[in-house]
């Protein structure tokens, strides 16, 4: 049996086959942006052909996909570093009613968007200190965060003396427009990006998330960018708690159910990798979180004279799901693993 050593100097001396290897990394690299390509042709062309209102439905594509591209990019930091926190869902659920019970006291904008990012933050730094502390995985830290958030949701809205917490209808009509979602998410996107790949952040993370003995080795403090990661995403879902109230001024328990689901969804199909490491990408968010709402979007408009047409849906971007995740690991089948 050949050892690694000799496999690659077998490669390096074949021509055919190192050209075969740069030729499929490349593929690799821009299949989640031809994806999108092709969802956003899909889209058009289904569109047209039922012949929908294309200006409406581009807004409810990016009503779709905002809040997600929001806490999906905070959550890269996360992931980057081969963690995992199935949380999200719950932390925005929170910090929105928290943002709605404070706006309706007081009024104020300002005041909701602190409440917001104050509560996301606190409960994200939370998860990132226990685990930190009691040296236990962050996966075992969120799950613990999920059951507790999930109280405390219900406890909130309890305060109301109903099933649901209502902010003013007149703050969802005043606020509620694309340029507040686009100037949100489009500042904190640029943010991510900065932080992500021209700073030393985002290189640390990579590293962690390739090899974290290394890291630990070269002096790096895992439970420093831990921390700071944690509260990078607790930010994003702050931020994404302030536009879900925008969308959907009446929360429940059952709001933002779907989010924690949707959000590991998109940034598989935009091109994260799922153990992290050297492969992540930051704009993995943004492609997926578009490719997402243009798949939904397409799929809603072609079923939309199906009866069964949502469980239809679900099946075809559940094995959508499946695909995509075995195409980005198919070249690391009979290898070492990346990490």
């Amino acid at each position: 049996m050949h050892d690694l050593s000799t496999t690659r100097t077998a490669r390096a001396q074949d021509p055919k086959a190192a050209s075969k290897a740069r030729w499929g990394k490349v593929f690799a690299e821009l299949a989640p942006i031809l994806g999108l390509i092709i969802l956003a042709v899909a889209f058009v062309a289904v569109g047209s052909a039922r012949g929908v209102n294309m200006a409406y439905s581009i807004e409810t594509v990016i009503n779709q996909s905002v809040i997600i591209i929001v806490i999906a990019t905070g959550a890269i930091f996360i992931f980057a570093m081969g963690s995992f926190d199935i949380s999200l869902g719950a932390s925005t659920l929170v910090a929105a009613m928290t943002g709605g019970l404070v706006f309706n006291a007081t009024g104020s904008i300002w005041l909701l968007l602190l409440a917001c990012v104050a509560t996301a933050v606190t409960t994200s730094l939370i998860s990132a200190t226990l685990a930190a502390v009691f040296n236990l995985p962050v996966f075992v830290t969120t799950v613990a965060m999920l059951s507790v958030l999930g109280a405390v949701a219900v406890a909130l809205v309890q305060t109301t003396g109903g099933a649901q917490i209502k902010i003013a209808s007149s703050f969802a009509r005043e606020h509620d427009t694309l340029e507040m979602k686009l100037l949100v998410a489009g500042l904190f996107v640029a943010l991510c990006i900065f932080l992500f790949n021209f700073t030393r952040l985002g290189r640390t993370e990579k590293l962690i998330g390739g090899n974290p003995i290394t890291a630990r080795l070269t002096g790096m403090s895992m439970k420093k960018t831990a921390i700071i990661a944690f509260a990078i995403a607790g930010l994003a879902v702050g931020l994404g708690a302030f536009l879900t109230i925008l969308r959907t001024p009446t929360l429940t328990t059952q709001s933002a159910a779907d989010i924690g689901m949707n959000i590991l969804v998109a940034m598989v199909f935009g091109g994260m990798p799922i153990a992290g490491g050297a492969r992540s990408r930051i704009y993995a968010a943004l492609i997926g979180g578009l490719s997402m709402a243009l798949l939904t979007q397409t799929l809603t408009t072609l079923l939309s004279t199906t009866a069964a047409g949502s469980g239809i849906a679900q099946i075809v971007r559940a094995v959508l799901f499946l695909a995509v995740v075995w195409f980005a690991t198919a070249g690391y089948r009979g290898k070492v693993l990346p990490r």
